[in-house]
């Protein structure tokens, strides 16, 4: 597969993840602070949002799984969820963890494990195309330091 190739198939993923809703201009501003300097910096950057909302994720279940709920302790897990999402630019995410929000104010536990699910997938789906994302830089790096040698 050729370079041009690779890169083609990389701003297509990217456009489409755009067009989908899973990304917004706050991922544009990301990809412009990568330089020769750091090239590795928008995927260092996914890699630690997608640990963090793992973590975070993990978290939120335990929370709602108990018999009394902690709304205020679920509602910081979400405030930080959506936060990580917004710097990011994980536009979808940042969407469902607003309205998860709207639920824990309103003490809705049925709302919030609602919610919970619907941040997953939203989550789980962004997770998967940041994967493909990856492995296609990956591979744009490897060609081009195959050419430099």
């Amino acid at each position: 597969m050729s370079l041009t190739s690779l890169r083609e198939q990389l701003k297509v993923l990217i456009d489409s993840m755009f067009t989908e809703g899973l990304l917004d201009q706050q991922f544009q501003q990301l990809q412009m602070l990568q330089d020769e300097s750091s090239p590795g910096f928008v995927a260092e950057v996914i890699m630690l949002f997608c640990e963090d909302s793992e973590r975070i994720l993990a978290e939120l279940a335990k929370l709602l799984d108990q018999p009394v709920v902690d709304f205020q302790k679920v509602d910081a897990c979400v405030h930080q969820l959506k936060g990580s999402s917004a710097s990011v630019g994980a536009q979808n995410v940042k969407l469902v963890c607003m309205q998860f929000r709207q639920c824990c104010e309103e003490n809705n536990k049925e709302g919030c494990l609602n919610a919970l699910d619907m941040v997953r997938r939203q989550y789980f789906h962004l997770n998967n195309k940041f994967g493909t994302m990856l492995q296609l830089e990956q591979s744009i790096q490897a060609y081009e330091s195959k050419q430099q040698n």
